[in-house]
């Protein structure tokens, strides 16, 4: 079990990354243009995955300063400027994964896997 801490004054507080990834993988759903987590397989195709298995599309780890660094593999609108729904999207889930966690974020890697058109 990989997890995140920090110490307060009342005692350590850990968090496990699978919790942190659950969370930032809820908020991405949220933002405008993001259809969802990628699956990425071997053979390098790729799956939109649903809601239960979103983390396997979110990677959180833990530099040595005791920061996060999180992986976003997504498939994203056909027709979106991806830039901006990209800048949404690192905003919205720094914001609230610190606000949530109280640990800060380093780095938000994005990783567009595919595009999908919405009906």
């Amino acid at each position: 079990m990989k997890s995140s801490s920090m110490n307060t004054h009342m005692g350590n507080i850990s968090i496990d990354n699978e919790v942190i990834a659950q969370y930032a993988g809820s908020v991405a759903t949220e933002c405008f243009g993001i259809v969802g987590m990628a699956g990425v397989m071997k053979s390098g195709f790729v799956n939109l995955l649903k809601k239960d298995t979103m983390t396997r599309g979110i990677t959180v780890s833990l530099t040595p300063g005791n920061k996060l660094v999180i992986d976003f593999h997504v498939i994203v609108s056909y027709g979106v400027n991806i830039p901006t729904v990209a800048d949404n999207l690192i905003s919205s889930v720094r914001y609230r994964v610190e606000e949530f966690t109280g640990l800060e974020i380093e780095k938000i890697n994005i990783f567009v896997e595919g595009v999908k058109v919405i009906d």
